[in-house]
């Protein structure tokens, strides 16, 4: 081989290694692109799948902006959630990562900042970035904000100036949900060079990837607030029917929400102990969830308790006070007694002498008519509530019924059956039958919570609803279950449901107790095993019913500490 040839040969050589090398080196990048691109596309993958498993919205919306920044490498950022409105963005999540700051969201540290108006003299407000992205649905990336025009950016600069910190690169894109609307906007403010630290521009790569986090999160919050929004609809339809029923008796009104407030505080309690009996019990937020639904919703039967059963004040009280019927049959028989006293006064008169026959039918008259009123008295009294009523009574009462009095469509008795089974009612003021139709409240309740369609994480809202009277003894209803058979948390509505009843000053069949007395009593429920002893200790060792008395009782009633 010649030497100019070889020369030749050396220079191709060299060419083709150089080449290669090139060639080697674009491949190097391109693969080291295509796996960088590969890691964003699976790391935003596994973002939107951790998205879509968060429903607490501030935990979300700061998940939300941690992954932007992780994503994109920059050391700052803040979201805004739009409120259309007041044309309006708020600062909902603020952070920056190089002076620890955190606030927003589930942080606990609140955010003062006024919104962002977005409307200004009535017209687009674009010399906000933020104002800007949310009217234009633009994404816009800045290399240092220093150094751009269009946009005002004195708030950064003072910030900048109060703090010593340098906001230099910035990229703000819009957050669209599915149907296109712009919920929110994120700003994320200098990214960061991975090797050095150094601020440095958001890579044009990102642009796109972050558009794409930018609407999975939109999704994820439109769908969170949707649940949150649903769950709110839903409870406050469940205590406006608790209202209705509370309203459908001028007695009971606030009933169910004082029991429910009180069957939380109770829950919440047993969630805070550290010793005792309790130290190891703890309520999930769904328990918790499922046990508040049952407290406001565990009279909801009563919508079909007839009113004057509910409301029943005396034994003869139904539809009508029935003891404005007995008094006018004692009225009319205590009249005709009276009118015999008249003649046989106005025949011996007219005589002028005594005439026996006519005495004594003046003198029974006269004593008829004085035990006439005495029964009456003795009726009326009967006719209140009691908590105990002596055979005696029972007796006198059914001698009474068999007296008669005649009216105009002939003899009736003074007391009729029902009246007479209605007055021998030993405890309270309701039958056998009224007390079935009251009991019958929680059969229906369970029915009618059964009907709906409650999540699987608080599918026992209504057994829980439908066990408040059940008893540790099992002669409680409707299923007269028994010791462990009745779960804590139905324990705990039973107990705040027989506390309430006890110290509620505003039913017409009872007077108001002293806590003495409620306290008295329950212990006599504890001694026959209606109520659960350990709970019952808990509550009063906590002083519970001292703090509810201080909110719903008369200072005078309050006569323990």
């Amino acid at each position: 081989m010649t030497q100019e040839k070889e020369k030749e040969s050396n220079i191709k050589l060299s060419s083709d290694r150089q080449i290669n090398a090139l060639l080697n080196d674009m491949v190097g990048r391109l693969k080291e692109y295509t796996e960088d691109q590969v890691q964003h596309i699976n790391k935003l993958a596994k973002i939107g799948v951790a998205l879509s498993s968060t429903r607490n919205l501030d935990v979300l919306l700061e998940m939300i902006l941690d992954e932007a920044r992780a994503f994109t490498r920059c050391d700052a950022g803040t979201l805004y959630l739009i409120n259309e409105e007041e044309q309006t963005a708020k600062h909902t999540i603020i952070q920056t990562e190089s002076t620890g700051t955190r606030m927003g969201g589930a942080s606990g540290n609140p955010i003062n900042w006024p919104p962002v108006s977005l409307i200004v003299d009535g017209k687009p407000n674009n010399s906000n970035v933020c104002a800007y992205v949310a009217n234009s649905g633009k994404m816009v990336n800045i290399p240092d904000v220093y150094e751009v025009d269009g946009f005002d950016f004195q708030g950064p600069r003072k910030f900048d100036k109060d703090t010593g910190y340098r906001t230099k690169s910035m990229m703000v894109f819009p957050m669209l949900n599915h149907e296109g609307t712009i919920i929110g906007v994120m700003q994320l403010i200098n990214a960061l060079d991975s090797v050095t630290g150094e601020t440095i521009p958001f890579a044009p790569e990102f642009e796109e990837l972050s558009e794409a986090l930018a609407s999975q999160a939109a999704v994820a919050i439109t769908n969170a607030q949707l649940i949150h929004d649903l769950e709110n609809l839903f409870e406050s339809f469940i205590q406006t029917i608790a209202t209705a029923i509370d309203e459908k008796s001028p007695y009971t009104g606030g009933h169910i929400e004082r029991v429910a407030n009180l069957t939380m505080e109770i829950a919440h309690r047993i969630n805070d102990a550290t010793t005792g009996k309790y130290a190891d019990t703890h309520f999930s937020d769904d328990e918790l969830t499922e046990l508040r639904l049952a407290a406001w919703l565990h009279d909801t039967g009563k919508i079909t308790t007839p009113e004057y059963v509910v409301d029943k004040q005396t034994k003869l009280e139904t539809i009508f006070d029935r003891m404005e019927l007995v008094r006018m049959r004692f009225q009319l028989a205590i009249a005709n007694e009276q009118t015999k006293i008249a003649d046989a006064k106005a025949q011996l008169s007219k005589e002028c002498q005594s005439d026996s026959e006519t005495e004594k039918t003046l003198k029974e008259a006269e004593t008829q008519t004085r035990e006439l009123l005495e029964d009456y008295e003795f009726v009326e009294g009967c006719n209140e509530t009691q908590e105990f009523v002596r055979d005696e009574t029972i007796d006198r009462l059914r001698k009474i019924s068999e007296m008669t009095v005649e009216t105009s469509v002939g003899k009736e008795n003074l007391l009729l059956f029902d009246e007479l089974h209605n007055l021998e009612i030993r405890k309270g003021n309701l039958t056998k039958d009224e007390r079935k139709k009251i009991e019958n409240h929680v059969v229906v309740t369970r029915k009618m919570l059964e009907k709906v369609p409650f999540p699987k994480k608080i599918r026992n809202v209504p057994f829980l609803a439908g066990a408040h009277h059940e008893k540790l003894s099992g002669k409680g209803y409707p299923d007269g279950l028994k010791g462990d058979e009745i779960p804590l948390q139905a324990r705990i509505l039973t107990l705040a449901d027989v506390f309430e009843a006890l110290t509620a000053a505003d039913r017409p069949y009872k007077p108001s107790k002293k806590m003495s007395a409620v306290l008295k009593i329950i212990g006599f429920m504890i001694k026959d095993s209606e109520l659960d002893p350990d709970l019952a200790q808990f509550f009063l060792d906590e002083k519970m019913h001292i703090e509810y008395a201080r909110k719903h009782m008369k200072p005078s009633l309050l006569d323990v500490e």
